[in-house]
């Protein structure tokens, strides 16, 4: 029963291909940038914003865990790397290397 209802979430729209493809899209860039240009991610003051650039990265982490197409079968792993919020903080790392491009 338990193993139908993971199935079932596993099949929804989020989880399908064209959303792991975006995934992928999305943290591939701004992990090769972060690891060969860091300075990209100053701020106005040329310094990091740790906390800001914890939250980039583990957005990146969540978006290649669900590009490769890796589902969590805890819920809590499942919460902590769902695609939704991979998206939304990887979105706040290309926000901050917009606003440094300024």
């Amino acid at each position: 029963m338990r193993s139908q209802a993971v199935i079932g979430s596993v099949n929804s729209i989020l989880y399908r291909r064209p959303g792991c493809v975006l995934s992928l899209l999305l943290a591939a860039p701004l992990a090769l940038l972060l690891l060969i240009h860091p300075a990209a991610m100053l701020d106005g003051a040329g310094g990091y914003d740790h906390s800001r650039l914890m939250l980039v990265m583990w957005g990146i982490s969540a978006g290649f865990i669900h590009g490769v197409g890796f589902v969590p079968q805890h819920w809590l792993w499942r919460l902590l790397f769902h695609p939704a919020a991979a998206w939304l903080l990887m979105g706040l790392g290309y926000l901050i290397l917009w606003r440094a491009q300024q």
